[in-house]
């Protein structure tokens, strides 16, 4: 199992749109499609940060939900037209990273 850590930046003035639409549309879209959402956040010091958090039990798990999300005519005709004027595409940073034993989250 691992997790993805993914940071992005919203374009000015644009957060609160931003969150309605990853908390209403995208998240709830991507759970029905199977990914497992483990959270989401807003930078406290940083209006333009927005984080969130997926988990994976494998390669291949990932593999497929990205496909099942990504590959979908709902994500491709009406998810990405909406996320393009709210997201800065050039500064998204993706982690993968895993628990360590003690970890509470697995």
């Amino acid at each position: 199992m691992f997790f993805e850590l993914r940071q992005y930046r919203i374009k000015d003035g644009k957060r609160a749109e931003w969150v309605a639409l990853m908390e209403e549309e995208i998240i709830p879209f991507q759970v029905s499609k199977g990914m497992v959402i483990v959270g989401s956040f807003i930078g406290e010091q940083e209006p333009d940060l927005y984080v969130w958090m997926r988990r994976f039990e494998s390669e291949q798990d990932r593999i497929g939900l990205y496909k099942a999300v990504y590959e979908s005519d709902y994500w491709i005709n009406v998810l990405k037209p909406k996320i393009d004027p709210l997201l800065d595409r050039t500064r998204i940073v993706v982690t993968r990273i895993e628990p360590t034993t003690k970890s509470v989250m697995h």
